[in-house]
């Protein structure tokens, strides 16, 4: 019998329990009901999106998947080319910022949505981030996406995001380098991510900060509620959730 992953709250030794979710949106492209259920049923406190509407009314977009799924909007959208940040009611925000990154030419622009929030005892800053199609942009985003978790002043990080490339991938590991890959330090769940309807490679993940103890990471097919036929019907890639441990803040 697999032992379910704790809930989110306050642990005996005073940390956060903290659940992140990372999970690329297609723009809301394909049923978006069946993508609300697949948030509601991992319960999470963050999740770190990618590819949000950034058109014609973006933010109604994105509230209206806030709302159906039981959260609220931390930020993102258009103003982050893509990446989308939303919390639980559980999480108090301090300050929430969206960054553009340098643009290459012949390619759109790329961003994160990132923010510091604290939960229960926990202070934690996050980002959600989209690399891109080339090689070199991917690697120099990855070392601006250090820079940005770095410059956000908290002991404590998270980041999830589609790398567009596997572990192997020189912009996966300079994130790994530097933080912990949710998947490889506490595998939970599947593993492979994309494509959504016969998953073969992993290309999202969640990376957690130093003092950050990972009790599992990995696609939810595990998570009571949690369909195959919801994951498919989504959109074209799987979420990857992780559960954490964060120590209180000071």
């Amino acid at each position: 019998m697999v032992t379910q992953l704790p809930g989110s709250g306050t642990d005996s030794d005073g940390s956060e329990i903290v659940r992140v979710l990372g999970y690329n949106l297609r723009s809301l492209r394909d049923d978006e009901d069946a993508l609300a259920r697949v948030i509601r049923a991992t319960a999470p406190d963050l999740v770190l999106a990618q590819e949000a509407p950034r058109f014609f009314r973006w933010r109604a977009h994105a509230a209206r998947l806030a709302a159906k799924s039981g959260l609220l909007v931390l930020g993102g959208g258009a103003g982050a080319s893509g990446p989308l940040a939303l919390c639980s009611p559980r999480a108090t925000v301090e300050h929430a910022e969206d960054v553009s990154l340098p643009r290459t030419p012949g390619l759109h622009r790329r961003g994160l949505a990132t923010a510091v929030v604290r939960l229960g005892a926990a202070r934690l800053g996050v980002a959600a981030f989209h690399l891109g199609l080339r090689a070199d942009e991917r690697y120099a985003h990855a070392g601006l996406l250090l820079d940005r978790l770095a410059a956000l002043g908290t002991e404590h990080t998270v980041a999830a995001g589609d790398v567009n490339e596997g572990p192997g991938g020189r912009a996966f590991r300079r994130l790994a380098g530097a933080l912990q890959d949710g998947w490889a330090h506490a595998p939970r769940g599947g593993e492979h991510t994309f494509p959504a309807a016969a998953p073969d490679r992993r290309i999202d993940a969640v990376f957690a900060g130093p003092g950050v103890t990972v009790l599992g990471c990995g696609v939810p097919v595990d998570v009571p509620g949690v369909g195959g036929a919801d994951l498919r019907a989504a959109t074209d890639h799987l979420p990857v959730l992780a559960v954490l441990r964060v120590p209180a803040a000071p």
